[in-house]
């Protein structure tokens, strides 16, 4: 039962927008009130009302080794003794910046910023202010945060809620900012032939999470580094999500190629309210205080977030087994769940890359925006109730990434997998 979480919802809407600080936690797209939780440890959320669930939303990815991860607490709780922010620099803010270095070589400098929205706006503007040009290239379904120029056929939660752009985005920032889709070279040819001179920059999730786990097509990221290169646009990796998690280096390692910005979201903190931008040096010296572009935060780089990130980032640094296991228990989970829908006779693609996962009901193969909606809505939402029900939370979206921590069991998986086997049947016998 989650009486107490009902409650508080019905609480909360009379103060908050929604009830939320966050449309994607409203459940608007599976229905219901929101659970509201009150600890956790390792992979395991206790909620308000005692109930505990196996996570798989991570907070939305930065919990790479689970919650209440101990060098991070620590870390916390002695920078807090000294104080919660000073509004001025402070060594940690060098250390962190050091590391990404070293574990993302080709950024040369990098900027701490508040959030993944704020770190990708700002890359943007920064790529405008190098170029000289206004234009900028995304993909539909990719998201970049809820900045004017990216709420243009976004995903997740706009997406989910039924608004691909959203009111009060002028038509002046519309225009600026020209969509391709997703995996399909020929589109990008033909927006930068079509705007030649005109397009700042190209941003890009790498692999897309915010319309599910969606990995990019073997030579995909080569082509558009190459037509970046032949166009002189700037080409901006997106990996709020994949920095850090799919592999030390991010997306970037991963798979090859080399963004000319890179930007960064919470995992950057250990989960604390953070982002990043960072990339060629020749780029980044645009940014005040030594170039012309402004940008500012009285509370980027905050020391909290900074010791918090700089505990995390340095364990996967200095210890990079943690991704091999990572990917043997995402594997794991792949397996099992791939044999549970097959013994149940349900069409189901399952993307995953890294410790990123996501299971789409559809026959088709799941690679952009179009086959990404072909997935059966209301099974989902059946089966999403059905696994919170039996002890299991995914995101509360057909259209989101699940993203596993290396503090998962065996045990834990073999639980999620069984939970699956039992959701499945009791959403088939419901829809």
């Amino acid at each position: 039962m989650i009486e107490t979480s009902e409650k508080l919802f019905e609480q909360a809407q009379k103060s908050i927008p929604g009830g939320v600080n966050s449309p994607a936690r409203a459940f608007n797209s599976v229905g219901g009130s929101p659970v509201f939780f009150e600890k956790a440890e390792g992979s395991i959320l206790t909620d308000v009302d005692g109930n505990e669930y196996i996570d798989y939303v991570g907070s939305w990815g930065p919990m790479i080794l689970g919650h209440s991860y101990e060098p991070v607490i620590e870390a916390v709780q002695e920078t807090a003794a000294k104080s919660t922010s000073f509004g001025a620099p402070t060594e940690i803010e060098i250390k962190v910046a050091e590391l990404v270095k070293k574990m993302v070589p080709n950024v040369d400098k990098i900027r701490m910023v508040n959030s993944g929205t704020e770190a990708c706006m700002s890359a943007i503007r920064v790529a405008r202010g190098y170029t000289g040009r206004d234009k900028v290239i995304k993909f539909e379904g990719n998201y970049h945060g809820h900045a004017d120029s990216f709420l243009i056929n976004a995903g997740s939660g706009a997406l989910t809620l039924g608004q691909p752009s959203s009111p009060g985005v002028t038509k002046g920032t519309a225009k600026d900012t020209l969509t391709a889709n997703f995996n399909d070279l020929h589109s990008v040819k033909k927006i930068l032939n079509e705007n030649e001179g005109e397009v700042a920059a190209l941003v890009v999730e790498p692999v897309a999470g915010n319309m599910g786990c969606i990995p990019p097509k073997k030579g995909f990221l080569d082509g558009l580094r190459e037509l970046c290169d032949a166009h002189d646009v700037v080409l901006i990796f997106d990996e709020v999500m994949t920095g850090f998690r799919i592999a030390q280096g991010g997306a970037q390692q991963r798979y090859g190629v080399d963004a000319d910005l890179v930007t960064y979201g919470k995992i950057i903190g250990a989960g604390l309210p953070v982002g990043a931008f960072g990339g060629r040096q020749e780029i980044m010296d645009v940014v005040s205080p030594v170039g012309p572009v402004y940008q500012a935060g009285t509370l980027s780089g905050n020391p909290l977030a900074m010791a918090a990130g700089y505990a995390l980032l340095s364990e996967l640094h200095t210890n990079p087994h943690h991704y091999d296991e990572l990917e043997e228990k995402t594997t794991y989970l792949f397996a099992g769940l791939k044999d549970v829908f097959q013994n149940h006779d349900v069409p189901v693609s399952i993307n995953r890359v890294g410790s990123m996962i996501s299971v789409f009901f559809t026959e088709e193969e799941v690679v952009d925006f179009e086959t990404a909606n072909t997935t059966d809505q209301e099974l989902f939402k059946k089966y999403f109730h059905a696994m919170l029900e039996n002890g299991v939370y995914l995101p509360p979206s057909p259209f989101e990434a699940l993203f596993l921590a290396n503090s998962l069991t065996e045990e834990l998986l073999d639980k999620t997998i069984e939970a699956a086997d039992k959701s499945i049947q009791k959403a088939l016998a419901e829809v």
